[in-house]
């Protein structure tokens, strides 16, 4: 199933764009457009052709995007030919890509260079030669784009290496319970992932001084079901009984109850069936509606796009850590109907056929393989809305989002807030037939707390209409324009700052703190990143 690649960049953007000063892209080619629209393509197809379950795919977007929106911060660092850092997007989230003196390296080249890499090496079976060559036919090559082609290739390899022993290979044998209550396999295959809860989370950078939390996917851990930490006095509860009862009702294959709206958002958030873009495929088209909507230029979407793709990654790491690392691996709806006789609950009631909505294109019904609390879906969706919400400034944004789901062929929805396109994917898994309401519930909310974390820790969000980041505390791309910047000359990255990790964004995080907001400093001298030698920052008093 091929998505069509969409052209942002139309001649009334583009004139838009000449009115307001901006220019667009140098060599866009006619028939790729944006850069990140057209690889972000690219990955959905790939996700569609390789299938599985949903954390590993969003960690390919996120490695993706990331390089690529280090690929292009990079390029427009060094655009004046020389690093200036007024002119950047916004901090590296990997650091340490360099650049030739003198020339200012094209942005698109160095964008699809480092998506094609990232997708390469993610993707090994797959073949995505025919994408660079579309994208690179009709380009001048000439040293700015070779120098791009170069920052691409970097930020591709400083992204493989960061994410090589991040835990996303780790194949530990999952034993299920046996217990009332635990989950175990319902016929649609062994524990998908029941390690990727430890994958390290794309918000920690590693070792590097200037991140400000710490932290892990536990870190992240709603409240046991109904605040209930035990699985003998969660199913014994009121409030389980009510979850059962409704699912076991509105869930069913043969429900009487359950409306034919009902049915279509069931069907219209499901995409868990391979050949589907799986359920970030269908996020990350729902961004691109709303990019092609608010007219979205490429700078802007390679900020919109790693702040989406970075959270969705941490939002699925967290929720699998839910799933498979606390006490509640909680069985799934079609478990706790059939084997309600086991529970110790007088209040549920035991059908031994009862069947989940959800099925595959054959008609055969079936509940993903894997723990039910919390939904992996509603999980996704929070940290989607959260991230659309934080970097358009509003979450009142009306759109009409697709489904690729083959039991909704055709079928649009239209939402007047991020908030309420993730509050109805939670909910459709109720309909759908494999989750209890507090799974999507207190999934989406963990999925915002990932966001949030992406948000105030990292790179940072970037509003489309001034391209201004937006930090907790002040940033180098912040404070950029109003600080003068003195070289002091040459000198080894890393005699400041623990070594090889030191770069600006440290300086800037913490040195502009002390002079800027506390000023307990007129001034403070850091190692740039970029070109290996040390700067003076200093507020103009």
């Amino acid at each position: 199933m091929k998505h069509p690649v969409r052209r942002s960049l139309t001649l009334a953007l583009v004139l838009l764009l000449a009115s307001l000063g901006v220019s667009a892209p140098a060599h866009a080619a006619s028939t790729v457009g944006d850069r990140v629209l057209y690889w972000n393509n690219a990955l959905l197809d790939a996700y569609v052709a390789t299938g599985g379950s949903p954390g590993p795919l969003a960690r390919s977007g996120a490695m993706m995007h990331l390089a690529m929106y280090d690929a292009a911060n990079a390029s427009r660092c060094h655009s004046s030919g020389g690093f200036k850092p007024e002119n950047c997007i916004g901090a590296l989230y990997t650091p340490g890509i360099g650049v030739k003196a003198g020339v200012a390296p094209d942005v698109d080249a160095a964008i699809d260079h480092a998506a094609y890499n990232v997708l390469k090496s993610t993707f090994p079976a797959l073949d995505f030669a025919p994408y660079l060559t579309a994208a690179r036919t009709g380009e001048p090559v000439d040293a700015t784009t070779a120098e791009g082609k170069s920052v691409g290739e970097k930020a591709a390899a400083a992204m493989i290496a960061r994410r090589t022993g991040d835990g996303s290979q780790d194949t530990t044998p999952y034993t299920p319970g046996t217990e009332p209550g635990q989950w175990r396999p319902t016929g649609s295959g062994p524990a998908a992932d029941p390690n990727w809860g430890k994958v390290k989370k794309f918000v920690d950078y590693g070792d590097y001084p200037w991140t400000h939390i710490k932290t892990t996917a536990a870190d992240l851990r709603p409240q046991p079901p109904a605040g209930i930490a035990t699985m003998p006095e969660l199913l014994k509860s009121p409030a389980y009984t009510a979850q059962f009862k409704e699912v076991a009702e509105l869930g069913a294959a043969d429900s009487a109850t359950r409306t034919p709206e009902q049915t279509q958002i069931a069907w219209f958030w499901a995409n868990d069936l391979n050949g589907t873009y799986k359920p970030p495929g269908q996020l990350f088209t729902h961004t691109r509606i709303v990019s092609t909507q608010r007219g979205l230029d490429e700078l802007a979407n390679v900020q919109l796009f790693a702040l989406v793709a970075a959270s969705m990654a941490d939002a699925g790491i967290s929720a699998w850590d839910q799933k498979y690392q606390t006490p509640i691996d909680l069985w799934r709806p079609e478990s706790a109907i059939r084997l309600a006789d086991t529970d110790g609950n007088p209040d549920t009631a035991q059908n031994s056929s009862w069947q989940p909505l959800s099925a595959d294109a054959a008609g055969n019904h079936f509940s993903p393989p894997f723990p039910a609390y919390v939904s992996g879906h509603a999980t996704f969706a929070g940290a989607w809305a959260e991230s659309m919400k934080q970097f358009f400034g509003t979450d009142a944004i009306t759109y009409t989002g697709t489904t690729e789901d083959p039991h909704a062929v055709g079928v649009t929805r239209t939402f007047t807030s991020f908030s309420a396109a993730a509050t109805e994917d939670a909910r459709s898994r109720v309909y759908l037939g494999v989750h209890y309401q507090w799974d999507g519930d207190l999934g989406v909310a963990t999925g915002r707390k990932a966001a949030g974390q992406i948000i105030n820790n990292s790179y940072g969000p970037t509003s489309y209409s001034d391209k201004t980041p937006v930090y907790s505390s002040p940033r180098l791309a912040t404070v950029g324009k109003e600080w003068l910047i003195k070289p002091m000359g040459a000198t080894t990255v890393g005699h400041y700052y623990d070594g090889a990790h030191a770069s600006w964004y440290y300086c800037d995080d913490y040195g502009a703190d002390n002079v800027y907001n506390q000023l307990i400093w007129s001034s403070y001298g850091c190692a740039n990143g970029y070109d290996g030698r040390t700067h003076l920052y200093y507020v103009p008093r």
